[in-house]
């Protein structure tokens, strides 16, 4: 197993302390390590000082009086957002719809430097759909660690690019529905939809209501995937996966997805697109709007090698999770997994491939101003990694959450 394998980081691991199940915002410390990436590029010798939850400045080492968390040798980047999540540590949300999933998903993957993610349901029931909006609610009124929206990946897709998703839920969306997407105010809403399926019509009546769209399960053509855009979708869900091909004469979304100013999401574990192809996407997307995304089922930041969605079960093949006719079914990585493999396997600069996994999606999400960047003002979401990319320590609005033992 080659050093950039995604399983590689895949141990059982133990955060520092309990799940705080409420805040405390009166924190002052100290955050130092050998570097900081910040948007103006690495500092060295920085200090980077934290109150109440936030980054309140940076300074040249040395600053004392406070609880100071020294790293050295390590950098110290922007926590990462991951905005599809399925499950994580042995739990998936479809599974058990619950705040306290969330809390566990948020807790798995905190220890590999996920800081802020969206639990992710993928197409089942109404009653799913609308639970899953109300244990988001919960989760988020509640505070818990990294939870930050809620990301509902169907039921409005294409059956014939439907994936490991159970086309039996597929259906029409109806008014009541729109309406109380439109409504649910806690946090970035993403919804994961087949533009030629729901119709124009209805993309502006959910983009207009502040709900953010991806393409994605689709078989949408060329042209009707640029009307989507242009009508407000935002990004596409795991670029070339379960979306129509990209070919000469019939150059489908993901041709519209290259040449548009949407991010692109893409999951890099080296099973789910051909390097080549990745490669591809990073040349074409030359205003960097491609973000990493984990795609993460109930087996990450696990020691499971199975488990059951529904009634499949999918297993792990050499890094692969698939289903029993081979159908990829989301993945075993975490984000740091993906930032390796593009630094390793793609050669991607390390700062791009981190920008790829914190302040990209912190854009499409739009929340730029708050998240995704080590700079005053911003949340305290910091990741802590080793010079081979293994994750030392996390911390979420100033909150020690994880640290290696």
């Amino acid at each position: 197993m080659s050093s950039a394998d995604p399983m590689t980081s895949h141990r059982t691991r133990s955060p520092t302390r309990n799940w705080p199940q409420h805040w405390g915002f009166m924190q002052r410390l100290i955050v130092t390590g050998e570097k900081v990436l910040t948007a103006g590029g690495w500092r060295h010798d920085q200090d980077i000082v934290i109150e109440n939850g936030q980054i309140r400045d940076l300074v040249s080492h040395g600053h004392s009086g406070w609880t100071k968390h020294d790293f050295p040798g390590c950098l110290i980047v922007p926590g990462f957002i991951d905005v599809q999540v399925n499950g994580g540590g042995g739990v998936q949300f479809n599974d058990d719809i619950k705040a306290s999933t969330i809390a566990t998903i948020g807790a798995a993957h905190a220890q590999f430097g996920t800081t802020s993610f969206l639990p992710t349901l993928i197409s089942d029931s109404d009653k799913a759909l609308h639970a899953a909006l109300d244990a988001a609610a919960l989760a988020l009124s509640e505070k818990t660690p990294g939870a930050i929206g809620l990301h509902l990946e169907g039921p409005y897709l294409n059956p014939e690019k439907r994936g490991i998703h159970d086309a039996s839920y597929f259906r029409p969306i109806d008014d009541d529905t729109i309406q109380r997407l439109i409504n649910w105010d806690h946090g970035p809403l993403v919804m994961t939809l087949a533009p030629e399926v729901v119709g124009i019509e209805t993309i502006k009546r959910l983009t207009d209501g502040g709900v953010i769209l991806s393409a994605g399960h689709t078989a949408a053509s060329y042209h009707e995937t640029v009307q989507a855009l242009a009508h407000g979708v935002r990004g596409f869900t795991h670029l070339y996966n379960a979306m129509a091909p990209l070919q000469s004469r019939n150059p489908g979304p993901i041709a519209a997805a290259l040449e548009s100013n949407a991010w692109c999401g893409i999951i890099a574990d080296g099973h789910h697109v051909a390097p080549s192809m990745l490669q591809l996407a990073l040349r074409a997307k030359s205003d960097g709007r491609v973000m990493l995304v984990s795609d993460a089922m109930a087996i990450a930041a696990s020691p499971l090698t199975r488990f059951s969605f529904g009634s499949v079960e999918i297993t792990v093949e050499n890094g692969r999770c698939v289903d029993t006719n081979g159908t990829l079914a989301g993945s075993s990585i975490t984000m740091i997994d993906a930032v390796r493999y593009c630094v390793q396997e793609l050669r991607v600069p390390l700062e791009d491939g981190l920008r790829m996994a914190s302040a990209e999606p912190a854009a499409f999400l739009g929340k730029s101003n708050d998240l995704g960047q080590i700079s005053p003002g911003y949340r305290a979401n910091l990741a802590v990694i080793s010079p081979n990319l293994e994750v030392i320590a996390s911390f979420i609005d100033g909150v020690q959450m994880y640290h290696k033992d």
